[in-house]
């Protein structure tokens, strides 16, 4: 089976078929178009601009990804929600139309949930979904420019969100600190490279960056204090101070810790109270090595065994190959295409 997924739920236009044989999950093209220097002169995405650009690349992405595979797809997924309504809109009508050209049938898919299944492509599960025993139950942490959520996983198609963001997501947080110390968008691949360069540990700030919540009983994040704390900071500063390299690199360094601090301490304490056999992560934050590193660590000398998976960092961002993944899970549904549509608060 080949199944063809679409995802333009935010800025990246992304399209991929996935082949199905034997049990094996394999990528035979995996096409995303990025707008990110389209958007960063605007510090951020802008939604009608998103779904203009992704009017023009669907077509030009879909002839690529299929030129790529060699072969044409025997059932669609398409990101359905949540993310930015004209954007989602833009992938859902395409979607339809290939479905009514070569009489296939279409998926709806869960941007979340998507970001979850990610870690399964590469893996060699066996299907159907039996052998997912040696995993679940689990604790996934999906961490984004728009999403910080850790949920509850129990199967495939079965969750339980136990936490979020009660204001800005972690991603959205280090965007507008990056705009704040004047670095580019988006944030995180921004502030993580500046926070790489800091050599030396003599050169400190006064103030120490708060961890939001991260002792609180519940599972939930806050981070908009976080970028509040980084702005006051900021306008104390002397001129010449604020913008040192120095100052730069350190700031960079500490809110990017405080913001992993947090993670990974609610992610672990969700994980020994729910008494699961893994930690999944997902989202493009999910990339970011630090993270990567301290969660391995942590988890490595802590006496609670947990597996730890996390994609590889081309399917932590958004992309079509997670949809079509996602898809096959779900292949023994079926939707007419009225009833297909775009849902910007989609829950899992």
């Amino acid at each position: 089976m080949k199944i063809l997924g679409i995802d333009t739920s935010c800025d990246d236009t992304c399209i991929s078929l996935l082949k199905i044989e034997k049990w094996k999950l394999e990528i035979l093209s995996n096409v995303i178009s990025s707008q990110v220097k389209l958007h960063a002169k605007y510090g951020g995405v802008y939604p009608m601009l998103a779904k203009r650009e992704h009017q023009k690349n669907l077509p030009v992405v879909f002839k690529k990804a299929l030129r790529q595979a060699q072969g044409k797809p025997d059932l669609i997924g398409v990101t359905v929600g949540p993310g930015l309504e004209p954007c989602l809109w833009q992938g859902v009508n395409f979607a339809k139309k290939i479905a009514e050209d070569l009489k296939l049938p279409i998926i709806p898919v869960n941007h979340i949930e998507a970001h979850i299944v990610a870690n399964f492509i590469g893996f060699n599960f066996q299907f159907p979904i039996s052998n997912f025993q040696t995993v679940l139950p689990a604790v996934c942490l999906v961490v984004s420019g728009g999403h910080t959520q850790l949920i509850l996983m129990k199967n495939i198609g079965k969750y339980q969100l136990i936490g979020e963001t009660r204001d800005d997501a972690a991603g959205e947080c280090l965007d507008k600190v990056a705009r704040v110390l004047g670095l580019g968008y988006p944030g995180g691949p921004a502030i993580a490279a500046e926070a790489t360069k800091l050599q030396t540990t003599n050169y400190k700030l006064q103030t120490k960056l708060p961890r939001p919540m991260m002792y609180q009983k519940n599972y939930d994040f806050s981070f908009s204090g976080l970028k509040t704390a980084v702005l006051y900071d900021f306008k104390t500063r002397p001129l010449k101070v604020r913008n040192s390299k120095k100052y730069i690199q350190t700031m960079c360094h500490e809110v990017q810790q405080a913001v992993i601090d947090v993670l990974i301490c609610k992610t672990i304490k969700a994980a020994k109270n729910f008494k699961v056999k893994s930690i999944i992560l997902g989202g493009g934050v999910a990339a970011n090595n630090e993270l990567r590193k301290q969660f391995n660590y942590k988890l490595k000398t802590t006496n609670y065994k947990l597996r730890f998976l996390v994609p590889p960092k081309i399917l932590c961002t958004d992309n079509g190959a997670m949809v079509a993944a996602t898809a096959y899970f779900h292949k023994g549904e079926r939707f007419n295409l009225p009833e297909i549509k775009a849902d910007v608060n989609l829950k899992l």
